[in-house]
């Protein structure tokens, strides 16, 4: 029997791995470090040979790792003393790997020569590497008898025949024994497991992990925490007594040292896990193979032994489906209470912004307005931007949860009222519908506001020479000094007035400007349009008034002209050149004074072509005031030649002072306005530049997004390879798009010293930042959806154990439906996929109420359309099989010993903790007959969780 023990315990080791695991490498005693999959059995750092090992933890590595190969080599009748000089020659070694793989090993070497010894080293060493470990030390370290080496050779035997095999829940080798540890060990109280150095240094551990299996064989109650070295000796001597497991530690060590080596421990533990798992699954094979003993008393104890171990597999096995049940339920709860806390503060923060962005109140000013717009990029720059995120994980966790709760058989999840995905959606669509209104009204009010300052500042300006001009002029036109003056003075007033007429009608073009800039501010809302409408009414009916009496003094002056003989033409000819003249002066003086308000550099290319049109008249008007200055003269000097004093001029006011101040005005306005008009011009040639970099940007940016929407909706439509290799193209796609970041952070930089420029046009790209920033949305928001959808197909096939050849099958035909590639197929597309994927629908009456039925179940909410996502799940449901509340309800059955009822002392005994807690807060008391107290109801509980009950 003993010989068949060996067997069936160690013979697992010799099989073919079916994948590989994942294991921790230790260093030197130290703290574990994580390593990937493919370097699993790759030697720790710690065997490097120059590296000096800790003398405690030497002294326990060389003492356990000698009892454990002496526990199966005492099997074929040998054993070794020390383990850095028996191993030498490589004959035990090649033993011992034939022992715990139970395969034969090619024919040794039976010389005494090094040669001979280091050809069976590399033997066994080979034999090893065979088993797809990965060694770094050579078979000249071992023949030396280096200690360092040959204990890491033997810690990797011990890894990959002793622990890389044990499984507990999915979790394998050191992961798996510790997860075991700490199931074994969890009802027992002073014991918390959680590593394989110090939660084993008081003993209590080890006598937990002997009570558990062997009850009969220790008293745990009387054990004390206070007295770690009786309980590690008493566990040590019992577990070699009756466990048949060699004393591979010493107390004092344990205790004495601060930190006891891990690998010693570890290795100690694996053979409590062996010697328990191991009995269990050789008394199963014994029975089964109905082997027949002749002593009855053998079969007795082995019969013991068997049910003993099945009652205790039974009951892991049950408390193991509950415990996935009740963290699938945990799980499911939390991601409820987030979405629930997510989407109400998403649908608070939107209904605090609404108001604010659909405020159209202002204080009609331009700073306050300028203002306005720089709020508004904060918030879509530094407010918005997280919403979005948290809007996406919103629904990627809603359609998760939707997910985890179809394949775990529970009822879908709604929430609460207004806050489903449809009711976010709405609301952030109602956002970004204020947002957009709100844009363009500020930029409108800007334009409009820039507009009515410049025309303001004009309006005042024009006013303020035209009140200048006509000061005066009424009083003027009303007098009646021509009835008292002499023949000559009525002659003289006569010509002044004609003189007066030409400057009234130069002045009639600057009165119309006034009233279109006055009606101009009228249309655009100028805030103190009252003042300017009373001016403006000032001045028109100043000059009717100025019309009607310049009208009425020329048919007075007419009719005393008849008696006018004599004129002065020099005078005259001096007034008539001169009004003009000095009019096209102030005309002159008032254009190069004047603002302009451009915003293009074809606008500022022709107030400088118009100016230079103006120079090139400078030499004509040059001359003029030449030959008006000369008629002055010529008077003056005729008066000096006949010695007469000269006399005012009789017909006009005009001095040549008055003309020269206002020539040698406009001479020096004309390089200061060729100055203005070149910094104006350099200033929109700067612009175009801005224009032009974001334009060169923007057709750079905008592309590249419309290419990876394509390819986006290129991946969405047909899927290449398996699903992990589509995720990774995704997530690759997704790195790639975090990595463009930069350019839209560069474009939105272009985009701000365009508005700080206040430019509101760009005719070099068709694209602007509102565009580039929703298709930069929408990409993020559309690929991070894709992956999670996925993800939730991966889970799907793990979940549902759908083969990706199935999975292909499923998305193929869906594919092959969905014409219109909207991931979506209606009633008759559905059923025609139904009917290709192997479905019998008649096409009658009764076939019509089947694929209701279908339809129903698969569109519970009745929106008229099959998602993919609900065309797979409906397709994995029909090929899986899944829990269900009568799986549920047996394991509460098998824990509870066939009872319909389960105290609580079992669910804290079989469960953690805190499920133990969960199930006893929900479960009813159970009302039966054969009740006792503490009773709990576990089928009402199981039916509730899946949706079957109210508790």
């Amino acid at each position: 029997m003993s010989a068949y023990y060996y067997q069936e315990t160690n013979g697992h080791n010799g099989m073919a791995y079916q994948q590989q695991q994942q294991q921790q490498s230790y260093g030197g005693g130290g703290y574990p470090q994580q390593n990937s999959v493919d370097d699993y059995m790759v030697p720790e750092e710690e065997w490097e040979r120059e590296a000096v090992l800790d003398p405690a933890w030497e002294r326990q590595q060389k003492k356990t790792f000698t009892a454990w190969c002496n526990s199966h080599l005492r099997k074929v009748g040998t054993a070794i003393e020390n383990i850095d000089e028996d191993f030498q020659n490589g004959l035990k070694l090649m033993l011992l790997l034939e022992v715990i793989s139970n395969e034969q090993l090619v024919k040794p070497d039976r010389g005494r020569m090094r040669f001979h010894k280091i050809a069976n080293v590399n033997k066994a060493l080979d034999f090893i590497m065979s088993k797809g470990v990965k060694l770094m030390v050579g078979a000249e370290e071992i023949v030396d008898g280096n200690l360092k080496m040959t204990l890491g050779m033997i810690w990797t035997i011990i890894l990959r025949f002793a622990i890389q095999d044990i499984s507990v829940e999915e979790m394998s080798a050191k992961e798996g024994l510790l997860l075991w540890c700490q199931r074994k060990t969890a009802p027992y109280k002073n014991v918390n497991v959680q590593n394989f150095h110090t939660s084993f240094k008081d003993g209590l551990a080890f006598c937990a992990l002997i009570h558990r299996h062997r009850p009969d064989l220790l008293d745990y109650n009387k054990l004390t925490k206070d007295d770690p070295l009786t309980n590690l000796n008493l566990a040590f001597d019992i577990a070699e007594k009756h466990l048949d497991i060699p004393k591979m530690l010493d107390a004092e060590d344990m205790v004495n040292t601060v930190r006891p080596d891990e690998k010693s421990v570890m290795t100690y533990v694996s053979a409590y896990y062996h010697a328990f798992a191991g009995v269990y699954k050789v008394f199963k094979r014994i029975f089964h193979l109905n082997i027949k003993a002749d002593e009855k008393v053998v079969m007795t104890y082995v019969s013991s032994y068997y049910h003993a171990f099945s009652t205790t597999q039974k009951a892991e096995q049950a408390a193991s489906r509950i415990c996935k049940v009740l963290s699938i339920n945990q799980e499911n709860e939390q991601m409820m209470a987030e979405y629930e806390r997510l989407a109400s503060d998403l649908l608070e923060w939107i209904k605090q912004k609404r108001p604010w962005l659909e405020n159209r109140a202002t204080d009609n000013t331009l700073s306050g307005t300028q203002a306005k717009l720089g709020d508004f990029r904060d918030y879509c720059r530094s407010q918005k931007p997280p919403k979005l995120s948290q809007k996406a994980k919103l629904e990627i966790d809603f359609n998760t949860l939707q997910t985890r709760l179809r394949l775990s058989n529970r009822p879908a999840f709604t929430p609460t009222e207004g806050k489903l995905i449809a009711n976010i959606v709405d609301a952030w669509k109602g956002l970004e519908l204020a947002e957009k209104g709100f844009e363009d009204w500020l930029l409108r009010e800007l334009r409009r506001l820039e507009r009515l300052d410049h025309l303001a500042k004009k309006f005042q300006h024009k006013c303020d020479i035209h009140e200048e001009w006509s000061q005066g002029k009424t009083d003027l036109l009303q007098s009646s000094d021509f009835k008292k003056c002499s023949l000559n003075d009525l002659r003289a007033l006569s010509r002044k007035h004609l003189a007066f007429e030409s400057d009234l009608a130069a002045h009639q073009d600057r009165v119309e400007q006034i009233a279109a800039i006055a009606q101009e501010l009228n249309v655009l809302g100028y805030d103190q349009i009252t003042s300017v409408n009373q001016r403006c009414q000032k001045i028109c009916n100043e000059w009717d008034v100025l019309g009607d009496l310049t009208h009425k003094r020329r048919v007075a002056l007419t009719e005393a002209e008849r008696i006018v003989e004599r004129i002065d033409s020099l005078f005259l000819e001096y007034a008539k050149k001169a009004a003009p003249y000095l009019n096209w002066l102030d005309g002159a003086r008032e254009d190069l004074v004047d603002m302009f308000f451009i915003h293009t550099l074809d606008e500022i290319c022709g107030l400088m072509e118009a100016h230079n049109q103006f120079k090139a008249t400078l030499g004509e008007a040059g001359a003029e005031y030449k030959n008006i200055i000369r008629l002055v003269n010529d008077a003056r000097q005729t008066c000096l030649d006949h010695g007469l004093e000269l006399t005012p001029n009789p017909y006009t006011n005009i001095q040549p002072d008055e003309i020269t101040t206002k020539w040698n005005e406009v001479q020096t306005l004309v390089p200061q306005r060729d100055q203005d008009l070149q910094t104006e011009y350099l200033k929109q040639q700067q612009n175009e530049r801005f224009r032009l970099q974001f334009a060169q940007k923007a057709n750079v940016v905008g592309p590249w997004i419309e290419r990876q929407h394509e390819h986006l909706q290129q991946l969405t439509i047909q899927v290449v390879g398996t699903l992990e290799q589509h995720q990774k193209k995704l997530e690759t796609m997704e790195t790639n798009v975090v990595q463009y970041r930069p350019h839209i952070d560069e474009l939105e930089k272009y985009n701000q010293q365009i508005q700080e420029c206040m430019i509101f046009e760009n005719r070099h790209t068709p694209y602007t930042m509102e565009v580039i920033r929703v298709a930069w949305e929408q990409l993020n928001t559309q690929l991070t959806r894709q992956i999670a959808e996925i993800k939730n197909q991966i889970y799907t096939l793990e979940k549902k154990g759908i083969s990706e050849e199935q999975m292909n099958d499923f998305r193929a035909a869906f594919a092959h439906f969905d014409k219109s590639r909207s991931r979506r197929l209606d009633p008759k597309e559905f059923r025609s996929c139904l009917i290709a994927c192997g479905y019998n629908i008649r096409e009658d009456r009764q076939g019509d109420v089947d694929f209701q039925r279908i339809m129903a179940n698969v569109d519970p909410t009745q929106t008229g359309f099959v998602t993919f996502e609900l065309f797979l799940d409906f397709m994995t449901r029909e090929c899986s099989e899944e829990d269900s509340v009568d799986q549920l309800t047996l394991a509460f059955k098998t824990l509870s010993g066939d009872k319909p009822y389960i105290t609580a002392e079992i669910l804290q005994r079989e469960l953690p903790p805190d499920q133990a807690e969960w199930c006893m807060r929900r479960m009813k008391s159970y009302a039966g007959v054969d009740s006792v107290a503490g009773a709990y109801d576990y089928k009402t509980f199981s039916s509730a969780l899946y949706g079957e009950s109210d508790l």
